[in-house]
């Protein structure tokens, strides 16, 4: 059975967490480069400002997440330490999937 992930508060939180480590890795790989070696500094502050309100969107979701599947704290340290590493967010969404997928049997 094919998982939505807008079905859920987990689905929801997976898609904000794919979306925010995208953003990340524009804003690291494209827009920084952009600004430092073609003079392009409103890349920055255009992404920068879409990477920020994914962000705290993420956060919020993981609170709900947090209180609803009723994560433990190391759990949620590594949601947080996931979103502050390039790529961290799709490692963690593999573990995510399975829980979601689990949560559905």
């Amino acid at each position: 059975m094919r998982i939505s992930l807008w079905d859920s508060t987990l689905g929801r939180f997976r898609l904000t967490a794919i979306a925010e480590g995208i953003s990340y890795l524009v804003l690291l790989g494209i827009a920084m480069p952009l600004k430092y070696f073609a003079g392009l500094p409103e890349v920055v502050k255009y992404t920068g400002w879409v990477h920020g309100l994914l962000f705290v969107l993420y956060m919020v979701l993981l609170l709900k997440v947090w209180k609803q599947y009723r994560w433990n704290r190391g759990k949620v340290a590594l949601a947080v330490i996931a979103s502050l590493l390039p790529f961290g967010t799709f490692v963690f969404d593999r573990e995510l999937k399975k829980e979601q997928q689990a949560d559905r049997v």
